[in-house]
């Protein structure tokens, strides 16, 4: 059982060391950050349900995990070499897609609520 446990703990120091320089590295996150901080404020503001609270809050914090992801994907591009290649422009332009493609969901939430509260 301590076993399992300190896998666990080694786990969530890794993990937030890669947060901590995504943190460190990508002004991006730190607008995501603080969008987050303004919606979640907003989320619990507004009289909504438990539901849609937790979707809107869920789907903040989905941003924030592609970011992190599209972050890994441009490291490892850039690791492999430093040249200009069309497939690592691909590779790092698919990787801000889905940080574009899941921020427009969220929006999409966003109004989906919002125009609930308003009809």
């Amino acid at each position: 059982m301590w076993k399992q446990i300190a896998r666990i703990r080694q786990r969530a120091i890794w993990s937030w060391d890669g947060f901590a320089h995504v943190a460190r590295t990508e002004g991006s996150l730190a607008q995501w950050i603080v969008a987050n901080i303004c919606f979640g404020i907003l989320a619990f503001v507004l009289p909504l349900s438990a539901g849609e609270r937790g979707m809107l809050l869920m789907g903040g914090i989905l941003i924030l995990a592609a970011e992190c992801m599209n972050t890994a994907i441009e490291r490892v591009v850039d690791d492999i070499s430093p040249k200009r290649r069309d497939a690592a422009k691909q590779a790092k332009d698919c990787g801000s897609a889905a940080v574009a493609v899941t921020a427009i969901g969220v929006g999409v939430a966003w109004v989906c609520v919002i125009a609930g509260l308003i009809w």
